[in-house]
């Protein structure tokens, strides 16, 4: 392959939708058990949490707590899919499959691969947090109009957490790095972002942490929708989101095209 296919910006506008395609017809044989693979933890948090602590806990900033809970839930499983879906399905198309060398033979650059990778995560993320949605919906912790809602944010959630998913696997020698991005970054990040208790019952200096997260951002606009509440700061939080989509971007295909002219 050539340098000039190695770019980290775009080849076109829509290219990416065929990389999107490509791993959307490959997932689709095994849909369901994806589905369920990613539904599994948030669900358990949901129920298991929900139902031990609800009790001892009672009601959370005017609703049960389990409500509460499900709409961190609904972020944390955007976050969590888009995040596997990065570290785990693209760095095997990269590395292992080859997927993306053979890409790069077409009129495609690295910047369309990316961008396609981002996303299918993101779809992905849209999909997970979504079924936790409607789970809550069902359950009558939310309104299904709230939901409908609260689908663009999931989707933008995904991709903040795709694209930083992308720096990851372009620094990672093996899958065997992964676990320390899962450990140190992805599990802090659910537990000092609100997902399960109020950021203001933390420490100072954590719930100043919180506020540079991307996942603390998701659900102050996340849970206010679906709990019916009003939402405050919008610009700032979808702002936070949007750096953390642009910036790793342009930082994880440098990183890559660095990586793949070795």
């Amino acid at each position: 392959m050539s340098g000039d296919s190695v770019t980290a910006l775009p080849g076109g506008s829509l290219n990416w939708i065929a990389v999107w395609r490509r791993n959307y017809l490959a997932w689709k044989k095994a849909a369901l058990a994806s589905l369920l693979g990613h539904l599994a933890e948030p669900l358990i948090y949901l129920f298991g949490l929900g139902a031990g602590l609800g009790v001892m806990v009672g009601r959370v900033g005017g609703v049960s707590y389990t409500a509460f809970l499900a709409a961190g839930m609904v972020a944390t499983s955007a976050m969590t899919a888009a995040t596997f879906e990065t570290i785990y399905a693209a760095f095997g198309r990269m590395e292992g499959q080859r997927t993306w060398e053979a890409m790069l033979y077409t009129q495609l650059r690295l910047g369309d691969i990316v961008l396609g990778e981002m996303a299918w995560a993101a779809t992905k993320a849209a999909l997970a947090g979504a079924g936790i949605g409607v789970v809550a919906a069902a359950l009558g912790y939310t309104q299904w109009l709230s939901l409908l809602y609260a689908l663009p944010v999931i989707a933008l959630t995904g991709l903040a957490f795709a694209s930083l998913g992308m720096v990851v696997t372009a620094l990672a020698p093996s899958y065997d790095y992964f676990i320390f991005y899962q450990t140190l970054v992805i599990t802090p990040i659910l537990f000092l972002s609100g997902a399960v208790f109020p950021v203001d019952q933390l420490p100072i200096v954590f719930q100043t942490a919180a506020r540079f997260l991307p996942l603390s951002h998701s659900i102050d606009l996340i849970r206010p929708i679906m709990l019916g509440h009003p939402v405050v700061d919008v610009c700032l939080h979808v702002g936070a989101l949007c750096s953390y989509i642009v910036i790793p971007f342009f930082l994880s295909t440098a990183l890559l095209r660095r990586r793949l002219l070795r």
